[in-house]
């Protein structure tokens, strides 16, 4: 990607954007629903999300082994480049580092802008071989780092390893989705060491925690000199739904802090609703084992999925979960979206 290209990237990534991580969406059958698919795009644009992120945990990584993640990285970036605004196209990438560089110069070719770099893979790899690694892909793609929680099969990445990682010149951006509070502070801490504060644009992926994160600002003192930073958009499983409401939530935060005025009583009430809402559509009274199937059967009752059917037969909601979707669509209606998406539906489905 030539020069001024990346530079005109960071600075969106940097401007902060709601990035919605996209579900697939399947027939009974278990087969590529291509219009529903293409539908789902069509809803996360109209939705005002500023990017999608394909073929991470949400779309589920098994794509990989029937041979769909080429078609659904395609379908995206088509509905992607007939959109009027600028968006910001996000692969994931995995497995070991042959399969990794594959995908890379996959997503690269079909126009994505930067990898979503996941690590799961390399659970045994050291530092060094970690940083191989991410250098290898940065060399073909621009990279947004990512740490995934250890409950879906990430990995503990130490301080070391992220001040060493966002070091890397086409290292632009870091989900953080550990779902820990002591390891997010960590990141923060390993990019303000890394002499990338200014540089490098952070985005939560905490679905636990969403507010907490892109309200708060985290002062790093670095060899007496102190830094402000902080998070300037999010990469979500959580906004795949109820896109629309999100992305208001994440232009309000924003000019808040642009603001510069005391945050009000009311965002500490909006988090913990949004985290019990996470709750329900992850279940995560059961460690996450339907947080797929919730995701889709929000889509499915707003009619843009046709069933919450997933590659794996067994994926499927937990006993009490349904129950628990039910309590959280009547308790926080405001951060519902069905009206949207009842007025957009249709046109979003035709082909």
């Amino acid at each position: 990607m030539p020069h001024a290209e990346i530079n005109t990237l960071k600075q969106r990534l940097l401007a902060g954007a709601a990035i919605p991580a996209h579900p697939l969406a399947l027939t009974a059958q278990r087969k590529l629903d291509e219009r529903r698919q293409r539908a789902l795009t069509r809803y996360y644009l109209a939705a005002g999300a500023g990017g999608v992120a394909v073929g991470v945990h949400t779309t589920q990584f098994a794509i990989r082994n029937v041979g769909l993640l080429e078609p659904v990285l395609t379908l995206a970036a088509e509905e992607v480049r007939r959109h009027p605004h600028p968006v910001i196209k996000v692969a994931g990438v995995c497995g070991p580092t042959g399969q990794a560089a594959r995908e890379a110069a996959l997503a690269r070719d079909l126009g994505y802008d930067v990898a979503l770099l996941s690590l799961a893979a390399l659970a045994d790899a050291s530092i060094d071989e970690l940083m191989e690694h991410a250098n290898m892909i940065a060399d073909v793609i621009p990279v947004m780092g990512f740490y995934l929680q250890p409950a879906v099969g990430g990995r503990v990445l130490p301080f070391e390893f992220w001040t060493r990682f966002a070091a890397i010149e086409n290292v632009l951006a870091i989900k953080v989705a550990p779902f820990n509070r002591y390891q997010t502070l960590e990141v923060i801490r390993a990019v303000a060491a890394s002499g990338r504060a200014d540089d490098l644009a952070l985005y939560t992926g905490n679905d636990d925690n969403i507010v907490h994160d892109l309200l708060g600002r985290y002062r790093i003192n670095i060899n007496d000199k102190t830094m402000t930073l902080g998070f300037v958009g999010g990469l979500l499983g959580q906004w795949s739904v109820w896109t629309r409401p999100a992305v208001q939530m994440l232009q309000a935060i924003q000019q808040v802090k642009a603001d510069n005025v005391p945050i009000e009583p009311k965002w500490l009430c909006a988090a913990n609703e949004i985290t019990d809402i996470n709750a329900a559509f992850f279940d995560t009274a059961n460690g996450f084992a339907g947080c797929i199937a919730g995701l889709h059967e929000i889509l499915r009752r707003q009619g843009i999925l046709a069933g919450r059917w997933c590659l794996d037969p067994d994926a499927e909601l937990s006993p009490g979960q349904l129950e628990q979707i039910d309590r959280v669509h009547q308790a926080y209606p405001h951060w519902c979206d069905d009206e949207f998406v009842a007025a957009g539906r249709d046109a979003w489905l035709r082909g």
